[in-house]
């Protein structure tokens, strides 16, 4: 039996390009095309990590439009992704609904461009996946990435995907697809 799947979009504490601590603005993408990709590959909540409370409101202003008869009749697809939407302020506050939902802690695991002592590879937090049943909370940073302090508080960061030469800075969404596709889609390679 897999463990339950479930991801996280932080947006504080993150960094910006000059590494300073900001705290990143809700995207109306990022709320699409995550849901959508989460929904594909069958997690069970996507959960948007987010204090401000205008920021919250945006998040529910956008699910409301696809959510009611005008946007369902619009494109049915998008509200059926929101389905599985949440929103928590923090991150804490994300793996206590998950450990109250769950009756254990989740793995925390997060991304990063950057290799980290704690780096787990995806064939192994794929077979955890498969055989531990303890579930799993994968945290997306945006911005430039979540901070170090708060990437060492974690059980497992995924390594690094790497394309074929030096440039390595992905779109959050494009980042998502691939790690849910290496973590709970088919494996074509058997």
């Amino acid at each position: 039996m897999l463990s339950p799947l479930y991801v996280g979009l932080v947006h504080y504490p993150v960094y910006d390009k000059n590494f300073d601590v900001i705290t990143t603005a809700i995207t109306n993408y990022d709320l699409h095309d995550i849901s959508r990709s989460a929904k594909t590959y069958g997690v069970k909540k996507y959960i948007i990590i987010h204090y401000v409370q205008g920021q919250v409101d945006m998040i529910h202003k956008i699910m409301n439009f696809w959510e009611s008869p005008v946007g369902r009749k619009y494109n049915g697809y998008r509200t059926q992704a929101f389905d599985i939407v949440d929103i928590k302020a923090t991150i804490q506050e994300t793996v206590d609904m998950i450990t109250c939902e769950e009756g254990v802690r989740p793995y925390v695991v997060t991304t990063d461009a950057r290799t980290y002592a704690q780096s787990i590879s995806y064939k192994e937090l794929r077979k955890r996946r498969e055989t531990d049943g303890r579930p799993i909370l994968v945290l997306l940073g945006t911005g430039y990435g979540m901070t170090k302090e708060v990437m060492e508080e974690f059980d497992f960061i995924l390594e690094p995907i790497h394309g074929t030469g030096t440039y390595n800075h992905l779109s959050v969404r494009s980042a998502a697809a691939i790690i849910l596709d290496r973590l709970a889609g088919s494996s074509w390679w058997e």
